[in-house]
């Protein structure tokens, strides 16, 4: 098994598990994952995913580069493997629910992609991040390229993609292209999680998909994000936070 999905109460956990090949990921894998995102997207009892190596001290060394040398001269295999990366990305960038990067371990090519396609990333102190298509020959994707200059900004988007370097955690943490660092980055992913899965629900995941609409490059209110106003005020978390707010209590969501 090298993706699998494991749930803990609120906190759904995407382990990447194939340490013998530092997590590289397969055209099954890559095929697999938007799968298993949809699964706890669906999963009611699930507030926030985190995304993790199976294997302490690994994250994902990206594609599998003897993969990709293997089926290059084949045109139907390139556009399979584009759309199951894309997929992927897109699976995580859209994720109606909060998406964390556990990131413990070098974090390379497509799995910075992974990462940077995620809501939140914590990373270890020895952890390394670098996109690298520049050092392969090979091009990273608009989709990508968007995630990322979303993230740190065009010129050090460029620097990274222009120069295939790898940052370690302190540098990636300065130039915004991980939030925390952490001795322990799944430890702390799950802290963090079990804070977002405390709050409203309907507030976070529609935060999450108004910041979405205004990344995709929404700069005004339509009638779906006024809607989300309004009728915010007639659902049972408002009742509950604002009753909780009376009773100087916390909410029960």
């Amino acid at each position: 098994m090298t993706l699998r999905l494991e749930r803990d109460g609120p906190i759904a956990r995407l382990l990447i598990d194939r340490p013998a090949r530092r997590n590289a990921m397969t055209q099954a894998m890559w095929e697999d994952a938007p799968r298993l995102v949809g699964q706890a997207m669906a999963d009611d009892a699930v507030r926030v995913l985190i995304l993790a190596s199976a294997t302490p001290g690994l994250f994902c060394a990206g594609a599998d580069i003897d993969e990709f040398a293997r089926y290059a001269a084949d045109p139907d295999w390139r556009i399979a493997n584009q759309a199951a990366i894309r997929s992927t990305q897109y699976a995580l960038a859209h994720a109606d629910k909060p998406v964390i990067a556990a990131i413990d371990g070098d974090c390379v090519g497509g799995g910075c992609g992974m990462a940077i396609a995620c809501d939140l990333r914590v990373a270890a102190p020895a952890a390394r991040l670098g996109i690298t298509p520049a050092k392969l020959g090979i091009v990273y994707s608009l989709f990508d390229t968007k995630l990322l200059v979303d993230l740190v900004g065009p010129a050090r988007a460029k620097r990274i993609l222009f120069t295939g370097a790898l940052h370690d955690a302190q540098t990636a943490l300065t130039i915004g292209l991980v939030d925390e660092i952490a001795p322990d980055p799944l430890a702390a992913a799950k802290t963090l999680a079990r804070a977002i899965a405390a709050n409203a629900q309907h507030s976070v995941r529609s935060a999450k998909a108004i910041i979405r609409r205004i990344l995709d490059g929404q700069a005004d209110d339509d009638d779906a994000t006024l809607a989300l106003f309004r009728d915010a005020f007639t659902l049972p978390d408002f009742t509950e936070g604002a009753a909780a707010f009376r009773e100087k209590r916390h909410p029960d969501f």
